[in-house]
């Protein structure tokens, strides 16, 4: 038994799960294929290209890991009373967390399930006979897929194993935590090696791009500290011309509008039907109520301190926080909670919403304040602060309490990307999370900066390290 709940920790050794998951792109067909007789096709590899994309479902679901450090560890938003086990999720709003917390097990079961299937797709390409471009192109996405998840990994864990390849239960024992350094070297080696077998357009819609790993690997660097190379590899991508801004920020948020020259990087959604992987936002983020007809969880419901961080006239600011709902009698309920993945077509289906709405891991507008960051050069800044009418960084009506650079890029990438995950990990990679959040009343220290590792995982193995503090 300790061996099987082991391999859930960190490998999976079987394919079985595809047959459960709905496809990220093409609806594919059941398949329960043995490993063994399976990786031989292009068809074979098709699925497990897909699988493998799936698993962007459960990493960036709203209440998966990245959207409970992204926000939730952050000031941008609380939870009140909400479904399921609340003492557990509270430990992560309060920095109370305890190894045993049940949702940092679940956590890391997921990346290393998640990182499973992305290892076998990229072990079985090594011998198969197929196409050469199709070879690379599918190696590229791949390990554009594992820097992504060892990205959010490093920083939500620190050290953690590092798994390159598909290994038994029987290896797992010797496959303890490697330091963050070696999991950020591994983070900008397999995005460097994506980028250059990637191309410039998708190979089917929300594939990984050439575009897309450089944004993330320009990220990479900046958690790294090294400027340089991140302003090399951003300045790339906006010199690429292939992305822009569009001309309304509000357009971004609407469900019918998808895979714009704004958006690099994009988890697909089909709403409308219960046989499609249909948006869950709304749902997830809608108040802890069913008063429109579907059970809202009461994620990520936006603090004063956010609302207050917009400036005047920042449309910005009702184009990402609601102000409350009307109910099937007409009684208006006020709450703030996030609006960007709101589907008011959505059909309700089984008392819950099928919504329509993508969601952007990567976007220009990132890009540009990342720009910012690496370079120091305000003109990045300022095309955001533009498409939003505010007055430009360096003029005389520009908000004094913002004077320098760093901290007008703070605000600025505060109220740009609200409630996308960014937050916490914002604060972090700039040193400042520890200083701002003590402010916001948060009790966090140089050691909760890090989630514990699971109690279960060092259970069956004592020779994994526990993080300070925990």
């Amino acid at each position: 038994m300790k061996k099987l709940i082991l391999l859930l920790s960190i490998v999976s050794l079987t394919v079985g799960s595809w047959g459960c998951k709905e496809s990220f792109l093409t609806l594919a067909p059941a398949s329960n294929p043995n490993a063994e007789n399976f990786y031989k096709t292009k068809a074979d590899f098709d699925l497990a290209a897909t699988a493998a994309y799936n698993t962007l479902y459960t990493v960036y679901h709203p209440q998966g890991a990245v959207s409970y450090a992204g926000e939730l560890m952050a000031d941008n938003a609380t939870i009140y009373n909400i479904s399921g086990n609340q003492a557990d999720k509270w430990q992560f709003r309060d920095y109370t967390l305890a190894p045993a917390n049940t949702l940092v097990y679940q956590f890391w079961q997921d990346f290393y399930r998640s990182l499973y299937n992305i290892n076998i797709v990229l072990d079985k390409l090594e011998g198969a006979t197929l196409d050469a471009d199709y070879k690379t192109k599918l190696q590229g996405e791949m390990l554009f897929l594992r820097g992504l998840y060892y990205y959010n990994m490093v920083q939500i864990w620190g050290d953690v194993p590092l798994v390159i390849k598909p290994i038994t239960a029987a290896e797992s024992y010797n496959v303890l935590r490697s330091p963050a350094a070696e999991i950020k070297a591994q983070v900008i080696k397999d995005l460097t090696e994506a980028k250059g077998k990637l191309a410039a357009a998708p190979s089917l819609v929300g594939r990984a791009t050439k575009g897309a790993a450089q944004t993330l690997l320009g990220k990479a660097y900046l958690m790294t500290g090294d400027k340089t190379n991140a302003a090399k590899e951003l300045k790339e991508v906006y010199d690429s011309k292939q992305y822009e801004l569009l001309p309304a920020y509000t357009s971004l948020w609407d469900p019918k509008v998808k895979n714009t020259k704004e958006s690099i990087f994009e988890i697909q959604f089909l709403g409308g039907s219960a046989i499609h992987p249909f948006s869950v936002y709304h749902r997830e983020f809608f108040p802890n109520s069913n008063a429109l007809g579907f059970y809202g969880s009461g994620m990520n419901q936006a603090v004063d301190d956010i609302w207050n961080e917009f400036e005047t006239g920042d449309s910005r600011k009702f184009a990402s926080i609601d102000t409350g709902f009307v109910d099937a009698k007409g009684v208006f309920t006020p709450a703030r909670f996030p609006k960007k993945w709101m589907d008011k077509s959505a059909p309700l289906i089984n008392q819950d919403i099928a919504a329509n709405n993508n969601f952007m891991v990567l976007r220009y507008a990132d890009l540009l304040l990342l720009l910012t960051e690496a370079t120091g050069e305000v003109s990045y800044l300022n095309e955001v602060r533009k498409r939003a009418n505010l007055p430009l960084y360096g003029a005389t009506s520009y908000p004094a309490k913002y004077n320098t650079v760093a901290l007008a890029l703070e605000h600025e990438r505060r109220v740009e990307l609200a409630f996308e995950f960014q937050r916490w990990f914002d604060l972090k990679r700039t040193g400042r999370a520890v200083e701002v959040l003590k402010t916001k009343g948060k009790n966090i220290t140089d050691n909760k900066l890090v989630l514990p590792v699971p109690n279960i995982v060092r259970d069956q193995n004592n020779k994994i390290t526990q993080n300070q503090g925990y």
